[in-house]
């Protein structure tokens, strides 16, 4: 069983900032967020913690393992997209600043890559791998700190979602619920932020 966690509002987040592989750190919102989830995922049993090495992964996933004694295991493939020239701007910039640029992004194109960046099909190559990565160490239960990007692309990855539709979002501080059975994949929830 893997619980997928979205990290908690970051300083970015709450200003409409474009993070990718920016190192920002959480906002007082995403601090009670990360506290709301080492609650709330206190008594599960998980046998590891593997995070993104940026700050705002790694002071969401701090309070758990301080909460249930797993040490962290950073892992760069569970790193956000690299948003390339996109990164630390406002998104209300990008149509004026990068206009050609910011219309294939939002066209849901999975093979353009934002300039200096990587694309969305890259992203879900390799939160793909990360996830799978885990599975193999054979953890039975291990809990994923990363981002929303990253986790939804792994997720339709996991599920065979096409690489052009992006069905769902996950919000700040969620947790999803992923099983593998008899070689399957099923979702038991998705974006939990109750």
């Amino acid at each position: 069983l893997l619980y997928l966690v979205r990290h908690g509002e970051s300083a970015h987040n709450a200003e409409g900032r474009i993070q990718g592989h920016s190192d920002v750190p959480l906002s007082e919102l995403g601090r009670r967020q990360s506290a709301a989830v080492a609650d709330a995922m206190a008594d599960v049993p998980a046998d590891a913690l593997f995070v993104s090495p940026l700050r705002r992964a790694l002071e969401t996933a701090q309070p758990l393992a301080e909460r249930t004694g797993l040490s962290i295991s950073t892992d760069p493939r569970l790193m956000e997209i690299d948003a390339g020239v996109f990164q630390n701007r406002l998104r209300t910039e990008l149509p004026e600043l990068y206009p050609e640029e910011y219309a294939r992004w939002l066209s849901g194109d999975p093979d353009f890559a934002i300039p200096g960046g990587e694309s969305r099909r890259a992203l879900m190559a390799r939160g793909g791998e990360a996830l799978h990565t885990i599975r193999q160490t054979g953890c039975l239960h291990a809990v994923v700190v990363s981002h929303g990007g990253l986790l939804s692309a792994a997720i339709k990855v996991l599920l065979g979602i096409p690489a052009h539709r992006h069905p769902f979002r996950l919000e700040n501080g969620s947790i999803s619920r992923i099983e593998w059975t008899d070689g399957r994949v099923k979702v038991l929830s998705l974006n939990e932020t109750h």
